[in-house]
């Protein structure tokens, strides 16, 4: 994360905008079913000012968002975390990843008819 905030968090809108991308995350992460986590749309370009933050969270096979409570309720809620977070959230279980989770994140990729930024948040030892 710490990457990502110094490429893409600089300015006083994608200060904002990084700080609800950090909360989602950790929220994401505290479930302990994230099991990929994609930033995509304008906050991974070189906009000035991006609208929103736009995330594709891949979980694990058991994750069940019916048993969250409070904010991370709320962030696995796509209008919810829209209204509350100001980010548009999606998410599917592994096994509902159609063709393998690589082509389901390639799909979000490529969604809108031609190829736009996405990059994956990777978590590593240090």
């Amino acid at each position: 994360m710490n990457e990502v905030r110094v490429r893409f968090g600089a300015g006083a809108r994608r200060s904002v905008l990084f700080q609800r991308l950090e909360r989602i995350h950790t929220l994401a992460r505290a479930t302990g079913a994230l099991h990929r986590f994609v930033i995509f749309g304008s906050i991974v370009t070189s906009k000035p000012a991006p609208n929103d933050v736009d995330l594709f969270l891949l979980m694990s096979d058991h994750f069940d968002a019916a048993h969250l409570s409070g904010e991370t309720r709320i962030a696995f809620d796509h209008l919810a975390a829209d209204a509350y977070f100001g980010c548009s959230v999606f998410w599917v279980r592994r096994l509902a990843a159609l063709g393998g989770e690589q082509a389901t994140i390639e799909h979000w990729q490529n969604c809108r008819g031609s190829g736009r930024g996405i990059i994956e948040v990777v978590e590593t030892n240090p």
